[in-house]
């Protein structure tokens, strides 16, 4: 007979009652999601600071805020009647309808900053409204609320927290050290005083000052207060920007590409006033230096992007961080626009900046010779010192390609300037700068050609030396975009066309987009498994090492897949075949045509630097000449 199988029995689980949580529970989930740390709770009170109108703000704060947070202002202050409105949620004199969430101009708006703050912290709010006869104060204890009571204190607001999570232990275990806390307060001052340069901040941490930024008493005062927060250096390294297009504008600096840092830590973003991290903007502005920086660097900036609310919304993250654009696209492109318009004026200019900087050498110099020497004032005042002769005015060259003419049928084997037996003197004198007259184009005259790697010049205010491979490679480049730009760039069809062996996929890779290979001059074919026909190339490339470049092209090409924006896909391209192309060290040039790649250099945008952002150029002045060689002393 079959065992019969055990019935399986069934036990209804009990339905959960659904109830409406506590005041005192929600006030505590809101918390966690507008306060993250001590910092939050900062940026919270600094903004209602700004949206009350202060100009002067004062932050202390103690054991790196968990023991106190202090924030100080003179702004218009809250009646003692709309204390106790204040400390609750959802309570905001910001918005007062749908179409005004649709169109924010404050800082604040969600009505939720104090009470979260009250319901994990103890806090207090003091407050003495312009033209009241005295201040009142209310205090909230974990979300025990005190009745309002007379206060001393002057016009504006100061707001207590003490003992941040007291009541929430697992939340006070998530807190760093007094050390961590206090770096992250004074990073986010920094940003506010950065977005309200009319703005007095102060920030204290025990008895020690932070940052102490008072407003700016001369225009413009956004680069005074840039001094003030991250360092008076830093502002010979910016470049200004100012572009407007509609109901957009984008102000503020960028930093040169050769000062580039090894971390994201001084790119500031502020849209309508409010300080945001936001991958859309930091993306856009990564592009706009994708010709000039080096792989791995970053840039410094701080840029103020300022449009209709309407077409901006902040409502997107609790703590207000993110942002969303109507129509992300097209801020995407105005920006990245911006920033590449701003970059392309880096060339060499007379009293411009160099792309690098000689100093290092010359601390060196001077930790092993002593203090500085004078000032070069009078070079022919110097005894035994010879006068200066300036050639005369010069006029850019009006061929746009002389450089690329002057250096493609270049050899190996080609004789130095002096072994053609001109001279630096006959140059001057052929190309109408002879001693004598007045003024020195930005990058001087060739003298030498050092190592077959740099070019050495003199110029008016001493020597400069110019990397020649990343000088032409940003020459090239910038007439291959041009070129590109234009839909037309100069090739020759070849009679019989050149087969270059590769490997089958990269033949493939070719293939694949021939359009890129076009634009840039190429016509491209296949004539077997691993050989690639070039029936067009360029006009600009000597047939002699034709088959090199393309394959490095393919290689370099392979090598960087996925590494760059879809949109800079044929920049990338013609950068790639730019700096295969350029001449290369050891190659030996005569002066014509080093005059011709100087003269090229200043008219060429963005010939600080390389496509690869390395510098192409740098000065010596007289007055560091003599300090290397001690001199006047």
């Amino acid at each position: 007979m079959p065992r019969r199988r055990p019935v399986a029995s069934f036990t209804l689980a009990r339905v959960p009652t659904i109830r409406i949580l506590p005041n005192e529970l929600i006030d505590q989930i809101a918390a966690g999601e507008v306060i993250e740390r001590p910092a939050s709770v900062i940026k919270e009170l600094v903004e209602n600071s700004l949206d009350a109108g202060a100009r002067r703000i004062e932050v202390d704060v103690e054991r790196g805020g968990v023991g106190l947070m202090r924030v100080s202002d003179d702004g218009c202050g809250i009646a003692a009647e709309d204390l106790p409105v204040a400390i609750c949620r959802h309570a905001t004199s910001k918005i007062a309808s749908l179409d005004d969430l649709a169109a924010i101009t404050t800082l604040g708006f969600r009505g939720e900053a104090l009470p979260s703050i009250g319901s994990v912290s103890r806090l207090r709010v003091i407050s003495h409204p312009r033209g009241a006869d005295c201040a009142t104060e209310i205090a909230v204890d974990a979300g025990n609320v005190r009745s309002v009571r007379p206060a001393a204190h002057p016009v504006g607001t100061t707001v207590e927290v003490r003992d941040l999570f007291f009541n929430i232990p697992a939340r006070r275990k998530f807190v760093r050290t007094a050390t961590t806390e206090t770096g992250h307060i004074a990073r986010l001052i920094e940003r506010l005083a950065l977005s309200r340069p009319d703005v007095s901040f102060r920030l204290r941490s025990g008895e020690r000052v932070l940052l102490d930024a008072p407003a700016p008493a001369r225009e413009p005062a956004g680069e005074e207060r840039l001094g003030q927060v991250l360092g008076k250096e830093i502002i010979a390294s910016l470049i200004p920007v100012e572009h407007g297009s509609g109901p957009v504008q984008l102000t503020g600096w960028i930093g040169l590409p050769t000062a580039a840092r090894a971390q994201p830590d001084q790119q500031f973003w502020f849209v309508n006033g409010r300080s945001v991290r936001d991958k859309l903007l930091a993306s856009a502005a990564r592009l706009g230096y994708r010709d000039v920086l080096y792989h791995g660097r970053h840039a410094a900036y701080v840029l103020h992007l300022a449009l209709d609310p309407q077409l901006v919304d902040v409502n997107a993250h609790p703590a207000k961080l993110e942002v969303r654009f109507r129509d992300g696209h097209q801020v995407h492109e105005f920006i990245f626009r911006a920033v590449e318009r701003a970059l392309a004026g880096t060339r060499p200019e007379s009293g411009a900046t160099p792309a690098a900087s000689a100093q290092p050498v010359l601390a060196g110099a001077a930790a092993r010779g002593g203090g500085p020497a004078r000032a070069w004032a009078d070079p022919g005042a110097m005894t035994g010192a010879l006068p200066l002769r300036p050639p005369q005015a010069y006029e850019r060259s009006r061929d746009p390609w002389m450089v690329a003419q002057a250096v493609s049928d270049l050899a190996p084997t080609r004789l130095s300037a002096s072994e053609t037996g001109e001279s630096s003197a006959s140059v001057m004198k052929r190309t109408g700068r002879e001693s004598g007259a007045e003024g020195y184009p930005p990058l001087g005259v060739p003298l030498a050609q050092l190592h077959g790697i740099y070019i050495l010049a003199q110029s008016q205010e001493g020597l400069i030396l110019v990397d020649m491979h990343a000088a032409h490679e940003r020459v090239l480049y910038e007439k291959l975009k041009a070129d590109h730009g234009s839909g037309s760039p100069a090739s020759q069809l070849l009679i019989e066309p050149l087969v270059v062996t590769v490997k089958p996929h990269e033949l493939d890779a070719v293939l694949e987009d021939p359009a890129s290979w076009e634009r840039a001059g190429f016509e491209v074919d296949s004539v077997g498994p691993t050989s690639l026909a070039l029936r067009r190339v360029p006009a600009l490339l000597g047939k002699e090492r034709m088959t090199d470049i393309v394959k490095s092209v393919i290689e370099d090409l392979a090598r960087e897949e996925g590494l760059h924006h879809l949109g800079a896909a044929a920049d990338r391209f013609l950068g790639t075949l730019a700096c295969r192309t350029a001449i290369h060290a050891r190659r030996r040039l005569t002066l014509p045509e080093m005059d011709a790649l100087l003269r090229q250099m200043e008219a060429t945008d963005r010939a600080n630097q390389c496509n690869h952002g390395r510098p192409t150029w740098t000065r010596l002045t007289l007055g560091e000449l003599d300090q290397l060689f001690l001199r006047g002393r």
